[in-house]
């Protein structure tokens, strides 16, 4: 998941860290093994991201979520972790976050992305075990694992630095440009596979949906035996597969739930085109 490596590269490099007050700890890569070989496992096979808050003693990801958490996470007060889409998927730019809390919600709203998915904490990571210390946590989601994609980069780099004003670490821009006001999704859903075949998708990431509307179609290599994929919600698509083989019971669109897509169509066009 590489661009957050670049994202924190901008932040080092931006003119006003000088300014900073407070201290900011910069961690491009934690799971140097899996970013050395391409992969998000560990050696021991095990996903570092479900191994918190590990052990002395344990495994090799239980030892590294271990040292993270005694030399990173129990040293700040807030944190913002960075990920993409797994291999062969991609993620509109979106904020994940548990906005029950207060101030979770206050940096989830300083991010500025038009999306933000109110989302529980799954077991074993980094972000539940961030909390349980006292820490708050978003999550930014944005692009495809492997590759470089200069707008997630670009909105991750604005955003971090958009919290940073938040809470004081950096001086509030004098003149500041018209501020996205998320809309917040409280679930979502994925659209599977009915068939496996070739898939040809007919919406795109930020696309509106309405529910039962027509998402793509999955056919064999000959057009003969065609399955229609169509959408189990309402709302927008932050999530898709980005390879046309598919095999049935593949995820393949990640919808973030809305009631209405009526006020968020232009919402996400806008962010899209002035990136």
């Amino acid at each position: 998941e590489i661009n957050g490596v670049e994202i924190i590269r901008r932040i080092l490099k931006h003119k006003r860290i000088n300014q900073i007050k407070g201290t900011l700890l910069a961690v491009p890569v934690v799971n140097i093994y899996g970013f050395i070989n391409k992969t998000r496992y560990l050696p021991d096979r095990r996903d570092l991201n479900r191994s918190f808050p590990g052990s002395e003693t344990g495994s090799l990801a239980a030892r590294m979520a271990n040292v993270f958490l005694q030399e990173i996470v129990a040293k700040c007060t807030h944190g913002i972790d960075i990920h993409t889409a797994a291999i062969h998927r991609d993620n509109l730019p979106h904020v994940r976050a548990l906005m029950d809390d207060a101030e979770t919600e206050r940096l989830a709203y300083a991010f500025s992305l038009p999306v933000i998915l109110n989302t529980s904490i799954v077991a074993g990571t980094l972000r539940e075990s961030a909390e349980k210390a006292g820490v708050t946590v978003i999550v930014y989601e944005a692009g495809e694992a492997l590759r470089f994609d200069d707008d997630s980069i670009l909105h991750g780099a604005e955003g971090i630095l958009s919290i940073m004003r938040e809470i004081g670490m950096l001086p509030r821009l004098k003149k500041i440009g018209r501020k996205v006001e998320p809309l917040v999704a409280q679930s979502s859903t994925w659209v599977r596979a009915p068939q496996s075949g070739i898939l040809r998708a007919m919406k795109s990431l930020g696309a509106t949906v309405e529910k039962n509307e027509l998402m793509g179609l999955i056919a064999d290599p000959f057009g003969k035996k065609e399955e229609e994929v169509r959408a189990t919600a309402t709302g927008i698509i932050i999530g898709r597969t980005n390879i046309p083989l598919v095999n049935e019971g593949e995820a393949l669109f990640h919808i973030a739930r809305f009631k209405s897509t009526d006020d968020i169509s232009d919402h996400i066009e806008e962010f899209q085109n002035n990136p």
